[in-house]
């Protein structure tokens, strides 16, 4: 016959049947071992993870939910509720279960708005802040390192004003002096545009651009007024030679309020190794940013991509030179397990698994800041003698013809002016001269 072809095997003896599944369930046996060892310690990470932020809650360096509340809701506080909010990573009940006890709200304007409103608009934001920090109980505005601990104690959200980008004092010292007293303690020297005396790392906007001269006289002014009134610089966003002139000349200890390792990221938002050297002999932070483009230099990142610029941080200068500047609401895309501010415990998880210790992330979390700021009071009460500056900005340098000058006038200049200003300037320009000589003392 042929079509059908019968193999007959021998059959397996029962011993051997025996055998095989024993050793099946042994194999069996130890992975499910190994996986519960695993999930027991990645367990106890967990927990240990959310204790040691419930004794050292952060103090996150930058968040734009002023930002987004602008453009969302118009700054309507009234419309929403900011316990539960769409749309965002960042609301009352999630600050909560991230451990969350301070913010370094961002008063952001865009560098379209340099030379025109921006006073205006950085005025408005500096208003939602307050009035979010002040209409609802669970946050706390505070403007010095001792209302900030004296907030943890009670259990408060503690929220601190920001300035990003320094195009929002149009180059006034007086109007610095005025954000102070509304409740600013740090400022960002530039965001992504230049301004007539400091340098951005971006090259997005094509204005006031010059050759060595990254920080002017006016820029070596302002960090001097910011040290005397004990307001932190910050230098995220600056160019890198801005930077190290303003590391040179601050007696102040400053931050990088949200930026990351350039060496695991070469992105020019984030700091060199030789900078960081720099930021240490100061004293200073670096409070890392969690936006995938300067994590991963890609659309995607993850956890792991972000503990690794910690851990080269560390390396170079060491755990009591890092915090934490998420920049949630301000970016577009985060690492996957770190997409809202709820999340910042998977952080500490992480961390701790790369066995970071306890005093070091609490160090991370909250005390590196804190030094920061009380070292910044303590140059401000060193300066306290000091009269307020009265350095201005020079005119050939701000290039605003919006910026209106009231000095007495020479008629014998006025013809020299006209050919130089605009129509509107020059009808002002002899107003003030008539005015001047009819005048009645």
């Amino acid at each position: 016959m042929h079509g059908c072809v019968f193999s007959l095997q021998p059959m397996p003896s029962m011993n051997t049947v025996t055998s095989t599944s024993s050793s099946l369930l042994m194999n069996s046996l130890r992975h499910l071992a190994v996986l519960s060892t695993l999930c027991h310690l990645i367990s106890g990470y967990s927990e240990k993870a959310h204790d040691l932020m419930s004794r050292y809650p952060l103090i996150d360096g930058h968040n734009d939910l002023a930002l987004k509340l602008r453009i969302l809701h118009q700054n309507q506080l009234s419309q929403i509720d900011l316990h539960n909010v769409s749309k965002v990573a960042t609301d009352i009940n999630r600050l909560h279960a991230g451990h969350v006890q301070a913010l370094m709200f961002a008063v952001y304007v865009l560098c379209g708005a340099q030379d025109k409103d921006a006073v205006r608009l950085t005025l408005e934001q500096i208003d939602v802040v307050r009035r979010m920090c002040t209409e609802y109980q669970d946050f706390e505005l505070v403007t010095s390192s001792q209302e900030l601990k004296n907030s943890e104690k009670r259990r408060k959200i503690a929220c601190l004003i920001s300035i990003e980008g320094g195009h929002s004092i149009d180059s006034s010292l007086p109007a610095l002096r005025m954000f102070y007293h509304l409740g600013v303690r740090s400022m960002a020297l530039t965001h992504t545009c230049n301004t007539p005396w400091a340098e951005s790392s971006s090259k997005r906007h094509n204005v006031y651009q010059r050759q060595n001269n990254s920080l002017t006289h006016f820029g070596k002014a302002v960090v001097e007024e910011m040290n005397r009134l004990g307001m932190i610089v910050d230098l995220s966003h600056s160019s890198w030679d801005t930077a190290r002139a303003v590391l040179n000349h601050s007696k102040s200890p400053v931050i990088f309020s949200h930026s990351s390792s350039h060496f695991v990221c070469s992105h020019s938002r984030n700091v060199p190794d030789w900078l960081l050297h720099e930021l240490k002999k100061n004293r200073g932070l670096i409070m890392v940013n969690l936006h995938n483009a300067f994590i991963s230099c890609n659309d995607e990142a993850t956890i792991y991509n972000v503990a690794e610029h910690f851990d080269h941080i560390k390396r170079v200068i060491g755990a009591e030179s890092i915090g934490i500047g998420g920049d949630f609401e301000g970016a577009v895309s985060f690492p996957q397990g770190l997409e809202d501010v709820s999340k910042y415990p998977s952080l500490i998880q992480e961390l701790l698994q790369r066995n970071w210790t306890e005093s070091e992330l609490a160090d991370v979390l909250r005390r590196n800041f804190l030094r920061v700021f009380e070292e910044v009071e303590r140059v401000r009460d060193q300066l306290s003698s000091k009269k307020p500056s009265e350095v201005q900005a020079l005119t050939e340098e701000v290039q605003n013809p919006c910026r209106l000058i009231l000095a007495p006038l020479d008629p014998k200049g006025l013809l020299s002016r006209a050919q130089h200003a605009a129509p509107g300037l020059l009808i002002l320009d002899i107003a003030l001269l008539l005015y001047s000589i009819f005048i009645i003392e």
